[in-house]
């Protein structure tokens, strides 16, 4: 490694770990040992710490224990030594002496058998066999099938077990069992059980000239909202763009409390007038509060401005301008932006598709997405 590589590691590596700052009852603490749970690299960092370890002492630990074959992932360790010459509690002793922050626990074989990550290795006298291994908190729920989540999501936790089935070398009774259980998790999860696989993920196709793995190519992450988004990004399948989707029906904004303005209208985003008389909308968008943009469109009313295409369709056609609560409709509450810009013209679009607007028409134009989501409404 290059001299000025390695100093730039160690600065990352000291500016990182200098800076667990977290916050607790309203004050402000610096974490002293270890790593910031759920930092980005905190997983990284603790890797390059273990592998530093292992290095350097393990192969005297194993030396000294005639220890047999060593396996790690993540924190989970696999050691595998004959037990007529090597106290398994010495191993534990060594490796509880390598660092003072760190404590390891030993679980020994029990009835010629250990479990091991996602599998239980069995032993007998004459080879080793392998079953699934489920945790006694294992329950069967994944996302429903009737769930509003991309089918890509859902489809993800059975490929999974179909992959881990025919990945391990199970014996007959053991695979059998498990196409059982994946048979139950499917049903109780509301997928179709009769001669159902999982859609293979099929890889892109490339563009000519272009090489596998190439890190320039654009992704577009869509929020899915149900079969109007796979409308949607079809579009975009023979274009050179990857699709990633996201949901925002999480757990954490189902269960998190957000504390709503008592007034509806003290929010900015976009809006539609609706006149009293006719029907014709008017639809708009705010960036401070809906309720003074209704003010706006009033005072053109009363002083006869040419300001306000709402007032002015009031004012033409002798229609009544009707309080707020009787006229304006919030559409979706919004921030500034470019969002902000795209929900008006859709709800532009969906009035003029209809021939209901008050917008102007010149500056109305086909748009693909939007007939898309307005067919499959």
């Amino acid at each position: 490694m290059e001299p000025h590589t390695r100093q730039e590691l160690l600065n990352w590596y000291d500016n990182i770990t200098h800076q667990n700052y977290f916050s607790n009852n309203e004050k402000i603490l610096i974490q002293q040992d270890g790593l910031a749970m759920g930092a980005p690299s905190s997983g990284l960092i603790a890797e390059f710490f273990l592998q530093n370890l292992e290095d350097t002492h393990l192969a005297q630990i194993s030396n000294k224990h005639n220890i047999t074959a060593y396996f790690r992932y993540v924190d989970d360790i696999l050691v595998i030594y004959d037990s007529s010459h090597t106290d398994i509690k010495n191993i534990q002793d060594d490796f509880n002496m390598l660092h003072p922050n760190m404590m390891f626990k030993a679980e020994p074989e029990s009835n010629n058998q250990i479990n091991f990550l996602d599998i239980t290795i069995h032993k007998t006298p004459i080879k080793w066999t392998a079953s699934i291994y489920k945790k006694p908190t294992f329950t069967d729920s994944i996302i429903p099938y009737t769930s509003n989540h991309p089918p890509q999501h859902k489809h993800t936790a059975i490929r999974h077990l179909h992959n881990r089935l025919n990945t391990y070398h199970l014996q007959h009774n053991e695979y059998k069992e498990e196409l059982d259980t994946i048979h139950d998790i499917m049903m109780n999860n509301g997928f179709p059980t009769h001669a159902y696989t999982p859609p293979n993920l099929r890889r892109p196709p490339t563009t000519p000239g272009q090489k596998p793995g190439n890190t320039t190519q654009k992704w577009a992450p869509f929020t899915y909202i149900g079969r109007e988004t796979t409308y949607i990004t079809n579009i975009f399948k023979k274009a050179d763009i990857r699709i990633t989707l996201r949901t925002n029906n999480t757990l954490q904004n189902l269960l998190m409390q957000k504390a709503q303005p008592l007034d509806k209208y003290s929010r900015s985003g976009a809006y539609k007038l609706t006149c009293l008389e006719c029907n014709k909308v008017y639809v708009g968008q705010m960036v401070q509060s809906f309720t003074q943009r209704f003010k706006e469109h009033r005072n053109a009313f009363k002083s006869n401005r040419n300001t306000s295409d709402y007032a002015k369709h009031a004012l033409e056609h002798l229609h009544p301008f009707g309080p707020i609560q009787e006229t304006m409709q919030v559409l979706q509450y919004q921030r500034k932006g470019t969002h902000l810009n795209t929900i008006e013209k859709f709800f532009i679009y969906k009035e003029f598709s209809i021939n209901t607007h008050l917008n102007d028409e010149f500056n109305i134009i086909p748009n693909r997405i939007f007939e898309a989501l307005l067919k499959n409404q």
